[in-house]
């Protein structure tokens, strides 16, 4: 039975393609470095990002988190926006893996203010805890991306101060696409960076954290203590390198579905869309419960064979991805008619 899942880019099933390069993989032990197929990911996705190495790592926040064990020591400060995945998605894993607490600044739609940021670098001061590192995130959770002056001017503070600057570029290649860049230039702006090879590119699982050949030889041995030594995970890198040759080539057309989602959307009576984040393939709507109950709604789509999430602090997210076609979107629209 197919089902129109719109709660997230995560969904994404593995093309044939894939599945065929996966049973095909040539494989070997990564943990000794002799996985061909890991081996050559590895070497891609450094090439996309333009960046000296990468590490394959089993998830995103596996690697946000390794990233920020390995450029930090014990009882540092990470600045970090107060809405960003770090701060609201990894279970608070900061302090328990790298033993570091987290500086959260206001954002406006996932946009640090540079000058927030400059104030918030600690001082020498024997009370107070060293500055570590400053992370940023793009394209943003809210479905916003970031300009790259802005992320340049944070660099440029960071780098002033001797500090890294680490970004969640879970969807990089998204906020690319957007800003109507390479990802090269958007990874410039940061010392290592994280993308996802499951969001929306469809790979099964992986996600690759990228920076200098130091950086990456030393968080090599922290993925190994927390658990990432995957040995023959060529058979996953092998649905990577087709994500990265190929799936990247094709999230234009998700933008633009999310983009006529919207558009739909906003003809029904008390839907509401945040028009201001619409940047990559995620619609953001207010929909009060006087227009019609949460509860019901999930439960009425689903019979229908459609898959959403409910409200977060009042607001619904759709999001489009390759398993998501236009004419998805108006049979969805017509379900949510019919139910309104």
């Amino acid at each position: 039975m197919k089902f129109i899942d719109l709660r997230s880019d995560t969904v994404t099933m593995p093309t044939d393609e894939m599945r065929q390069a996966i049973a095909n993989a040539e494989v070997g032990d990564d943990v000794y470095q002799d996985d061909p197929t890991v081996n050559r990911l590895e070497k891609l996705a450094a090439e996309k990002v333009g960046k000296e190495a990468a590490l394959f790592v089993p998830s995103g926040t596996f690697g946000n988190q390794l990233a920020i064990i390995t450029h930090t020591k014990r009882g540092q400060e990470v600045i970090v926006g107060k809405d960003n995945h770090i701060v609201l998605h990894e279970v608070g894993a900061s302090a328990v893996i790298a033993g570091v607490q987290l500086r959260t600044l206001e954002t406006a739609n996932g946009v640090m203010s540079p000058k927030d940021v400059l104030n918030s670098i600690r001082p020498d001061d024997i009370h107070e805890p060293e500055t570590g590192l400053i992370c940023v995130e793009n394209a943003h959770g809210c479905g916003a991306v970031v300009p790259l002056n802005i992320l340049r001017e944070i660099k440029e503070i960071a780098k002033s101060h001797s500090i890294p600057v680490h970004m969640d570029g879970a969807r990089i290649f998204n906020a690319a696409v957007s800003l109507g860049v390479d990802a090269k230039e958007i990874a410039a702006c940061c010392d290592s960076v994280m993308f996802c090879l499951s969001k929306g590119l469809a790979a099964p699982a992986g996600s690759m954290l990228a920076g200098s050949k130091e950086f990456i030889g030393r968080a090599r041995k922290y993925r190994k203590l927390m658990g990432g030594g995957m040995r023959q995970i060529g058979i996953l890198a092998a649905a990577g390198i087709i994500a990265l040759e190929k799936m990247t080539g094709r999230l234009h057309e998700d933008h633009k579905n999310a983009k006529y989602l919207a558009e739909e959307l906003s003809k029904l009576p008390g839907v509401n869309v945040m028009r201001d984040r619409l940047d990559i393939d995620m619609v953001f709507f207010e929909m009060g419960e006087d227009v019609i109950k949460e509860s019901v709604l999930i439960e009425k789509l689903y019979e229908k064979n459609i898959k959403v999430s409910g409200a977060e602090a009042g607001e619904y997210r759709f999001v489009t991805h390759i398993g998501v076609s236009k004419q998805d979107i108006d049979y969805v629209i017509n379900c949510m008619k019919e139910l309104m």
